[in-house]
């Protein structure tokens, strides 16, 4: 027996619904040109929210519920959206963090437990009608989201047009029945999250007043979109999401990827107008290198947010996921905005010194003079291609309370594009916190400053020269990982390691050189050495993954690995063609498993555990012989099939990834 719970009405969604539609049909054509037409008068508030518990239980304290609430109304059939919510036994009054999944994800019943163990209620939605997995490992097989007349579930769908990326002309499944951005997947699903608000508002668990959201991927675009439509959201953390699109020139405004949207679609359907709206607390939570929250679109599209509204945390390396400090930040913006438990430093600011004198790219970082810092570290590229760019580590020395960096420029006809992380100690109350899957604790958080987007003609007039030159080692191994991000860290055999700075025209492979590293394995082991050539068309037509198996035997101390390009297999052999010189490769890769493309189907290569995996280095990674011969080729637009295709290739790694920060911890 379902229990009777306040505030909560458990009623028959199958039951024939006589309510008037949610949203008035349009009249006379006269379709939404910009935000307020597109809302208008629609309250959130003014429908039953008609919402039942369909199971609950108890975890560690925490209550557990999964339960449904009337979305809306559509061409005359209810609309209902399943979710997970929890909060801790007994509580009352308590901040709430709403969580909105992104893309071939559902709602997650890890980032509820371990918000409510944090001190909040949480409710994660399932807008995407996935299945939903319960802690035992089990499935959920109640009641789960329905759109009735509509279809706003993610890709691959029953509507076969995907309104999410695609046009808004009228089908079967669309809520107007002629072309209108109210037939756009992202404004129902915006919808659908400020009846959550709602919902959320109605639990005795809940303060009202003290409401948050956050998203990742499809969500952290939602997220931003809920944030700037919904005065009831008082603080927000967009993940890899909401960048907008880049509506200025590239020859003035470097790195953005310029918009082909319509001017009603950037009115309505884009990021940019809710962006313009926001007016609480809000945490840019993007890696550089996303692949769905573009680094340099977000540099132009948010320059207008108030600094003292915005804060950054910023991954340098990272793909559209976060290290373990920039995820501690995100933490502590809500418990800074919502309960007000701790309060971070000011964002800390960078800025150019065009009067340097030398000839030099000058910069300048001022954290938060009241606070001990731990680090101060500064990133810059030249890379106008904002998914594959290495971000260089730049050397920063104390001057008084600022810090100064000196960015070496190899050719000043280059953009450079530069922002700064401020590491502080993490606070002893939260060095021992719950985490999410795939997220360790962390000794420091980190808080990044705005992205400065210079152009050539800029760092021309300024007299900047060029002062860099190449350099045939690549990693001497002093740094660290500095460069390189790490995935599944300490797991025997799931352990990766990669980096971009093969890329980088300082670091890149002259013809004919063999790539040679030591490495320090305390067993004998297999690495695999993966390189991508040309991702996300970085260089033009073609890509493509290789990998080199190479039988490591442990020697107690280094053990030396040389490999030439024929050492390298492709890893989907259909079609591919052989690896033939260095100077396309976006990324380099180490790692204890590998799987390779046979029949259309990934296989897992065979692999030994790493006993020292946590503790693995490399030193003296570096090129070996060859020449160089010139400049890479520069990339051609991608056409929009090559770019969807990537998209979705990215979005599966993702996810793969995400199965793995499951099974790796």
């Amino acid at each position: 027996m379902r229990p009777a719970l306040p505030l909560m009405l458990a009623l028959a969604f199958g039951s024939v619904c006589l309510a008037a539609d949610s949203l008035p049909p349009i009249q006379d054509g006269k379709v939404p040109q910009n935000l307020t037409e597109l809302w208008g008068a629609y309250d959130p508030r003014a429908e039953a929210l008609e919402a039942e518990v369909t199971k609950e239980w108890e975890q560690d304290g925490i209550v557990c519920r999964v339960i449904r609430y009337r979305i809306g109304t559509f061409k005359g059939q209810p609309a209902t959206m399943a979710a997970f919510y929890a909060f801790p036994k007994g509580a009352k009054g308590l901040p709430a963090i709403l969580q909105i999944h992104g893309g071939g994800q559902s709602a997650s019943l890890s980032a509820v437990v371990t918000n409510a163990k944090l001190g909040y209620a949480s409710l994660s939605l399932n807008w995407g009608g996935n299945k939903m997995s319960l802690a035992d490992g089990k499935v959920y097989d109640g009641p789960n989201t329905d759109w009735g007349a509509l279809d706003a579930t993610h890709p691959p769908q029953r509507n076969k047009a995907n309104h999410f990326a695609g046009p808004t002309e009228p089908d079967a499944y669309t809520l107007d029945a002629v072309d209108s951005p109210r037939n756009d997947n992202w404004f129902l699903v915006t919808l659908a999250a400020r009846r959550a608000l709602t919902f959320l508002e109605k639990q005795p668990e809940v303060d009202p007043s003290k409401l948050g959201v956050t998203g990742h991927s499809m969500g952290g675009r939602l997220t931003v979109q809920l944030t700037g439509i919904d005065d009831r959201v008082k603080a927000a953390v967009p993940s890899c999401g909401g960048s907008g699109d880049f509506t200025g020139d590239p020859a003035t405004f470097p790195g953005g990827a310029v918009s082909k949207r319509s001017p009603r679609d950037l009115a309505t359907r884009s990021e940019n107008p809710y962006i313009a709206r926001l007016q609480v607390p809000t945490l840019w939570f993007s890696p550089t290198n996303d692949f769905h929250a573009h680094t340099y679109n977000f540099a132009y599209t948010w320059r207008e947010v108030a600094a003292g509204r915005l804060g950054f945390s910023i991954s340098p390396h990272f793909n559209h996921r976060h290290n373990d400090a920039h995820s501690l930040t995100a933490t502590l913006w809500f418990e800074q905005h919502l309960k007000g438990a701790y309060q971070l430093p000011r964002t800390p600011e960078v800025n150019w010194d065009k009067a340097a004198p030398g000839g030099v790219a000058a910069f300048t970082v001022t954290p938060d003079a009241d606070r001990p810092v731990k680090e101060v570290r500064v990133y810059a590229t030249a890379d106008g291609h904002a998914l594959t760019a290495f971000w260089r580590t730049v050397p920063t020395t104390p001057q008084g309370k600022a810090w100064r960096a000196t960015v070496p420029v190899l050719d000043s006809k280059d953009p450079l594009f530069v922002y700064a992380d401020v590491h502080y100690e993490t606070p002893e109350a939260y060095r021992k916190i719950p985490t999410n899957p795939g997220v360790g604790r962390s000794e420091t958080f980190a808080l990044s400053s705005r992205v400065l987007a210079l152009n050539g003609a800029q760092l021309a007039e300024a007299g900047v020269r060029p002062s860099a030159r190449r350099d045939r080692m690549i990693d001497d191994g002093t740094h660290g990982w500095q460069d390189w991000f790490r995935l599944n860290w300490g797991n025997p055999t799931l352990w990766t390691v990669s980096t971009r700075k093969v890329k980088d025209p300082l670091w890149r492979g002259p013809l004919g050189a063999r790539l040679a590293f030591e490495i320090n394995p305390a067993n004998d082991t297999t690495l695999y050495v993966t390189v991508t050539r040309n991702a996300w068309g970085a260089f033009g037509p073609g890509t493509g993954d290789y990998y080199a198996a190479v039988p490591l035997k442990a020697n107690g101390g280094w053990v030396a690995v040389n490999l030439g390009v024929e050492d390298f297999r492709p890893v989907d052999p259909k079609g591919a063609k052989p690896l033939t010189d260095w100077s396309t490769l976006t990324d380099l890769s180490l790692s204890g498993h590998a799987s390779v493309v046979k029949d259309g189907a990934k296989v897992s290569l065979p692999s030994v555990d790493w006993k020292n995996a946590g503790a693995t280095r490399i030193r003296q990674l570096r090129w070996v012989g060859g020449q160089y011969q010139g400049d890479a080729p520069s990339a051609p637009e991608l056409s929009d099939a090559e770019r969807t295709q990537a998209f979705n290739d990215a979005i599966k790694a993702s996810l793969e990834q995400e199965k793995k920060d499951r099974d790796g911890r």
